[in-house]
């Protein structure tokens, strides 16, 4: 996903059957409204009429939401346990460009995209294929942590970092990664120009290189180096490959790297994770609505079951910072075990603008491809 996958405080760190959009629902104080204008729980009468009137849509459609990445089983069994709802699961280790793909060609079908969960970059450049939504917890999200107008809402975030099968050695730093020990043996976490990790990954090299969040020319011209070396493996890695020992060094967020460790530890082996001094690079996953969801209210039933302290807390047992976990932390809502094992960060993060991406992936689009080839 993602082969896409920070703002505000550090720790606030597809197919189906049937078309249902043009349903009608009742309401206490409105009437009656469509599920695809829905804007809160209000508009069906509050949660309950939420929960029948996606029960009656009968299914949900998520895509790019494999279930090692950020704990996404755990969510989406939780969701179907809890509303016995279906879910159908497309492209799991697709990007967030791959979701806005298969809204725009599968728009109007049963097959769409109910809900995308995208990277900022992406977010920003398709705005206007989002439907406006607030979820019951809105007024405990950060402002700078949701559009005001409900369009979308960051939800979960981690770190970007460096994790390789300690065989190999010890690494710290970036360019121990050009030398012959590493051959073949390197992987960044999807194509950047598609992808929300993989222009991460560049950021993190370009920031360690003197770059800077907008500017990731340096970051280019050092997988340019490690392309020419022979180290850069051009594909997107996977628990598989990752298992395989066919991308034994992998660029990704730290959440990720985390549930690696784990699997790792259970084999006998360490899998070790480093970030490079004065390049620590954060970013959130944004949650939102496809305009033309084929099940508007599984869709804002979705987007209520994520903001809830029940998906909250599986974000953060997966390792990542749920954009909840103050006000978690404040109601006694927190699962705490999960808290404690949460890694501390050394420094603050550095936290891109939508500036600096638009720059970021216009730069990425004009170069990469002739830096290191396509995938």
């Amino acid at each position: 996903m993602k082969l896409k996958k920070l703002s505000g405080s550090v720790t606030a760190l597809v197919l189906a059957v049937g078309m249902t959009g043009s349903a009608f629902v009742a309401t206490t104080a409105q009437g009656a409204v469509k599920a695809s204008a829905a804007t809160s729980a209000a508009d069906f009468g509050g949660m309950k009429g939420l929960v029948a009137a996606c029960q009656k849509e009968g299914a949900l459609n998520i895509i790019a939401d494999p279930h090692d990445w950020a704990n996404y089983g755990e969510i989406i069994t939780g969701f179907k346990k809890a509303y016995k709802v279906k879910i159908n699961e497309a492209n799991p280790n697709g990007s967030s460009q791959d979701e806005i793909n298969a809204a725009n060609q599968l728009k109007g079908t049963s097959r769409a995209p109910d809900v995308f969960d995208l990277g900022q970059a992406v977010l920003y450049a398709n705005m206007d294929m989002l439907s406006p939504y607030k979820v019951a917890n809105w007024a405990s999200i950060p402002a700078s942590f949701k559009a005001p107008n409900g369009l979308y809402t960051k939800d979960y975030g981690g770190i970007m970092a460096v994790g390789y099968d300690s065989s190999l050695g010890t690494v710290t730093k970036l360019d121990d990664l050009l030398g012959a020990a590493f051959a073949g043996k390197v992987a960044l976490n999807g194509d950047p120009t598609k992808a929300n990790a993989g222009l991460n990954g560049v950021r993190m090299v370009a920031l360690a290189n003197g770059g800077t969040a907008g500017d990731l020319t340096a970051g280019v011209d050092w997988f340019k180096k490690l392309a020419a070396a022979g180290n850069f493996i051009n594909v997107d890695p996977s628990p598989a490959t990752i298992a395989s020992g066919q991308t034994p060094v992998v660029f990704d967020w730290d959440y990720n790297q985390a549930a690696i460790v784990a699997k790792f530890a259970a084999g006998g082996k360490k899998w070790n994770v480093f970030a490079p001094a004065g390049a620590l690079v954060g970013a959130y996953y944004n949650q939102a609505i496809d305009l033309y969801a084929p099940h508007p209210a599984c869709a804002r039933l979705w987007m209520e079951y994520v903001f809830s302290p029940a998906g909250q807390n599986a974000w953060l047992k997966g390792g990542s910072r749920p954009v909840l976990l103050d006000w978690m932390v404040k109601n006694g809502t927190v699962n705490k075990t999960a808290l404690a094992a949460l890694p501390a960060l050394k420094g603050a993060p550095v936290i891109a603008t939508p500036a600096q991406d638009k720059q970021a992936s216009d730069y990425l689009a004009a170069n990469w491809a002739a830096a290191v080839g396509t995938r």
